[in-house]
């Protein structure tokens, strides 16, 4: 079920081209997220701040790719992921026939992956429950990242591994917290807040990011860097005496395509000949110009 990182790359499935850049790897992963994920991941490294990463539902390795760029000497990365197993549960396996089904197999993440990194990192292909065994030693991780169910049951269970996993001002990211269509997900992270303590410090349209540990701490990391002068929306929001940010980023419209030129309006003559008419001009034709030159 565990399978220890290896170099040995997968052939990319028939007929997938393999990603010349991570943005070319099918996934919901966007800038601002990206870009809250490096700055995050750089100031824990740049602190000196060592731990595990540890990412709950993968789909095919977009936002894992950038995990593993933030992976450093000492620490491990692990994925775990259903993939292409069958579902525990009728509800889950629903959930996988409505989204990706047909689309989600780990030898695809593992060629997406293996196209930006020499090794994987350890695979756990189960549903993301196994993890509360024990397996991801407790306060080991800097930065977790759950995207896997949005059903109520399992996100809750996927937060409770997270608040044991993760170190001492660690991060959790939560995808699809405010999407309509994942009321399980948004259930599951604000009941973690009101009586898990668990502390938010940004929100972005896609996730949610909080910490069991200091969110102060977090939230300097996070305003060290002016992401309005960069092009970002960045707001600071108060929920229930708790103070967070909101961010995100509008891609700039695509410019209007320059106007066509005016093509030139050709006068006829006022004169025409009539014997140049084709011999198939109507006798209507004819007349009106004959009526035309009389009154020219």
């Amino acid at each position: 079920m565990s399978a220890p990182g290896t170099a040995a790359a997968p052939a990319a499935p028939e007929g997938v081209p393999v990603p010349a850049a991570p943005d070319d790897v099918p996934g919901w992963f966007f800038r601002a997220d990206q870009e809250v994920f490096a700055h995050l991941l750089d100031r824990q490294s740049e602190a000196g701040t060592t731990g595990d990463l540890l990412e709950m539902g993968a789909y095919l390795g977009r936002s894992a790719i950038l995990l593993g760029y933030h992976l450093r000497a000492g620490e491990t990365f692990t994925v775990c992921d259903l993939f292409d197993l069958e579902a525990p549960d009728d509800q889950n396996s629903a959930e996988m026939d409505m989204s990706y089904r047909d689309t989600l197999t780990r030898r695809a993440f593992e060629a997406n992956y293996l196209a930006f990194h020499p090794e994987l990192p350890t695979i756990v292909q189960a549903p993301t429950s196994v993890l509360a065994d024990g397996r991801i030693p407790a306060g080991s991780c800097r930065f977790v990242h759950i995207d896997a169910s949005h059903l109520y049951e399992h996100v809750a269970g996927d937060i409770l591994v997270a608040r044991e996993a993760l170190a001492k001002d660690g991060v959790v990211a939560l995808d699809d917290y405010r999407a309509p269509h994942t009321p399980g997900v948004a259930a599951a992270v604000w009941e973690a807040v009101f009586t898990l303590g668990l502390r938010p410090v940004l929100l972005t349209p896609e996730k949610f990011y909080g910490t069991w540990g200091d969110p102060e701490a977090v939230r300097a990391d996070l305003l060290d860097r002016d992401w309005r002068g960069e092009g970002f929306r960045l707001d600071e929001e108060h929920l229930a005496g708790q103070r967070c940010h909101r961010l995100a980023w509008d891609e700039p419209p695509a410019p209007e395509p320059a106007p066509a030129p005016a093509r030139p309006r050709r006068s006829l003559p006022r004169r025409i000949a009539l014997d140049v008419l084709p011999p198939i001009a109507t006798r209507s034709v004819r007349r009106a110009l004959r009526a035309t030159r009389r009154t020219a």
